[in-house]
């Protein structure tokens, strides 16, 4: 076990207004315990408007809060496995990983080896003595897309708050069941499935989430969708598609059945059929380097699976 220091800072909502201070800080830091925070608060390491508050103060909305906590780190006991890695952007400090579908992320039950993690910890044995060995965001095991690793306590800690500030840009291309006017945005709390805890859903007790997405191309019954996240929620972008009845095509939980349209040719249905897992890559990804301060931008082609399907669908002006 090492030591390590944690700092986060943010300004309280306004709608935060009259909640007790512990509960507020568990709701905009989730990635920490209620109970660690009331720890910090205690212990003097969380500041209110530069003053040390107590547990039970109630908030007005629109304070700034600091906090600068001693937090104890586990060396990783998960397994360093030489496994491919496409990196899209190296230095001393992070790491942009192109995240192939069907890797699982972190290591679990039913998937303890084989993982991103695995891969990370052969290729960069430091992480091992990072939170979660440097991944600060994830991807869903069948999305493709980037991913960025903290190679340092120091980029750690400004990665996940400029994660929470929400200053990291993420858009992803999805392809969507049913033809789209235009683009929009959602804007509906997730939380837990009330009855199949295994899925999130749209719930009026979830937490804020934000999905913006607009039209990149008409083919008929599907569209094409360039989508940026705000937030960043289990399955966001599954949950929000298939609230607004736009599902992701070849997504098991949220997708429902394939509604293929009258007229589809023979080759797009193979390629449909032989997609296995949902359309959805992370394209780009833009952030500021934790180091230098200078805007990082990455992007990752399409997969052949998704970029193979495309062509073959009827594309409409």
């Amino acid at each position: 076990m090492s030591k390590t220091r944690i700092q986060l800072q943010t300004l309280i909502p306004e709608d935060f207004s009259g909640q007790r201070l512990d509960s507020v800080l568990a709701q905009l830091f989730s990635d920490y315990s209620r109970s660690r925070l009331q720890q910090w608060i205690q212990a003097g390491e969380v500041l209110l408007d530069g003053r040390t508050p107590r547990v039970r103060d109630k908030v007005l909305g629109g304070e700034q809060v600091l906090i600068d906590a001693a937090q104890d780190v586990a060396v990783s006991e998960d397994v360093a496995q030489p496994l491919p890695l496409d990196l899209i952007y190296e230095d001393e400090h992070l790491l942009v990983i192109h995240k192939p579908a069907g890797l699982v992320v972190h290591p679990a039950v039913g998937h303890p080896q084989g993982t991103l993690v695995n891969a990370l910890l052969h290729y960069a044995p430091e992480l091992a003595s990072l939170p979660r060995a440097g991944i600060v965001h994830r991807l869903d095991k069948e999305t493709s897309g980037l991913l960025v690793v903290a190679r340092t306590l120091r980029a750690h800690t400004d990665l996940v708050r400029q994660l929470q500030a929400r200053s990291v840009s993420r858009e992803y291309l999805a392809l969507v069941q049913g033809e789209m006017i235009s683009g929009g945005t959602v804007d509906e709390p997730i939380g837990r499935h009330p009855v199949d805890r295994k899925r999130m859903a749209v719930v009026a007790n979830g937490r804020e989430a934000i999905t913006h997405y607009r039209v990149e191309q008409r083919y008929s019954g599907f569209t094409l969708l360039r989508v940026k996240l705000e937030t960043g929620r289990t399955h966001q972008i599954r949950v929000h598609m298939a609230h607004i009845r736009y599902p992701i095509v070849g997504d098991p939980t949220y997708g429902g059945r394939l509604r293929l349209p009258a007229g589809l040719s023979e080759a797009a249905i193979t390629q449909l059929q032989q997609l296995r897992r949902q359309a959805l890559h992370a394209a780009r990804l833009g952030l500021v380097h934790p180091e230098t301060g200078e805007a990082l931008v990455c992007e990752a082609p399409l997969p052949d699976d998704f970029a193979q399907l495309l062509p073959c669908l009827d594309a409409k002006e």
